[in-house]
């Protein structure tokens, strides 16, 4: 028997989420129509007021109602510590087991000239205004290990270094091929604490 057409949009639409596949996507249509309407309608609602809502924090990028983050409006940081992170996810990660009491930028990516995705996507003429201006003396490259991940800290290394700025990046423990927000809390904390300078 197949489904009915409105059927069929909620299961599409249900695999714009990361590693849903068709099958997982109508067990999930079919629970929330089975067992779980309620759940369903608040879920919508959310979402509908999220997409809206949520934007970019005008400073460090990341999601935010708000024009500047709480991170960002937060009066007991270290405004000389920066950190760079590809995504939110990594930015979160970061702030629920390190203990980092600096600043954020978040690229949302990572170069990838292949892909399309350069300096201007990642918003590097913002990341060069703030190192030039909030006198920042550390950046703490943590972006993936992985090839792109690991191309984008030695740009930013790069520009940072130019301006006699520290750059260091994250160490041990997070594996090469890596990303960061599947990284346990203890290595990333080590990764935070035992970060080394950067030779370009």
């Amino acid at each position: 028997m197949s489904a009915s057409p409105l059927i069929a949009r909620l299961v599409d639409a249900l695999r714009c989420l990361p590693g849903v596949g068709p099958k997982t996507a109508q067990r999930m249509a079919f629970h929330l129509l089975e067992r779980n309407r309620d759940a369903a309608r608040e879920l919508s609602k959310v979402l509908e007021e999220a997409m809206v809502r949520i934007g970019r924090c005008e400073s460090c990028r990341t999601f935010s109602e708000d024009p500047r983050c709480p991170v960002c409006t937060a009066r007991d940081r270290d405004p000389r510590l920066l950190c760079v992170v590809e995504t939110p996810a990594d930015m979160a990660a970061i702030e629920s087991v390190t203990g980092y009491r600096g600043m954020f930028f978040v690229l949302m990516g990572h170069l990838s000239p292949l892909d399309g995705v350069g300096p201007a996507e990642l918003g590097l003429d913002r990341f060069q205004k703030r190192i030039e201006s909030e006198g920042i003396d550390e950046v703490v490259l943590a972006t993936s290990s992985t090839v792109e991940g690991e191309a984008t800290a030695h740009y930013l290394a790069e520009m940072v270094r130019e301006r006699g700025i520290r750059a260091t990046r994250i160490a041990q423990g997070v594996p090469m091929g890596g990303e960061l927000e599947f990284v346990d809390g203890g290595t990333l904390a080590r990764a935070i604490t035992a970060r080394r300078d950067v030779d370009v």
